[in-house]
């Protein structure tokens, strides 16, 4: 049943949505060129690595030393308003068809991050990730990470058709009431990795 609706609502999500995302795309490659599609490694059911597609928000600007500057400061003035309104994970739709992603389940995250789980937390792999999940609904950014890996968990251990029916719902709500959302997550919170290993070392 589950897969079952995740082909019917993102195929029909697909085609309503579709000249929507060709004019935002079109947009924003005028606006800070290259390719529309941001493309980039996840950690999906299982530990399998897949390809997520968003829309690309940001450039690829760098400082002196070559390293990328923060998020915030690459993100274009649409960039931005995409972001908040959640139009660049429509693109994740196609990862939906392909099976990669689920609408609802445990946000995927960047392979790097794949050492720093604790057993319990490794429960996330158990069942596909989604576009949208437990942690999205309840905070989304402004989680620490114990908490967002927490609420991971706890959809795992009790999910069912109704709680996915309730977290597409309450998505709804967010996308269109702009909560949670950080143009730049790192400015909010350190990553996953630098965060346990700075622990590690306090420790």
């Amino acid at each position: 049943m589950k897969r079952a609706l995740d082909i019917a609502v993102s195929l029909t999500l697909l085609i309503l949505s579709a000249p929507l995302l060709l004019a935002v795309a079109g947009l924003l490659r005028l606006e800070i060129g290259g390719p529309a599609l941001f493309r980039q490694q996840r950690t999906g059911q299982g530990g399998r690595h897949f390809t997520i597609i968003k829309l690309r928000t940001m450039t690829d600007t760098r400082d002196a030393r070559g390293a990328l500057l923060p998020d915030s400061r690459r993100c274009s003035r649409l960039g931005l308003l995409v972001r908040r309104t959640s139009i660049d994970e429509l693109p994740q739709l196609i990862n939906v068809l392909r099976g990669d992603l689920s609408l609802v389940g445990p946000r995927p995250l960047l392979p790097r991050y794949d050492p720093w789980y604790t057993d319990r937390e490794r429960l996330r792999f158990a069942v596909p990730p989604g576009i949208t999940g437990l942690a999205q609904v309840n905070g989304r950014n402004g989680l620490a990470w114990d908490e967002r890996l927490d609420l991971d968990v706890r959809y795992v251990e009790n999910w069912s058709l109704r709680l996915d029916l309730w977290i597409l719902f309450r998505t709804v709500q967010k996308v269109f009431g702009d909560s949670g959302v950080a143009a730049d997550p790192s400015a909010v919170m350190l990553d996953l990795d630098k965060e346990r290993m700075s622990s590690c070392v306090r420790l």
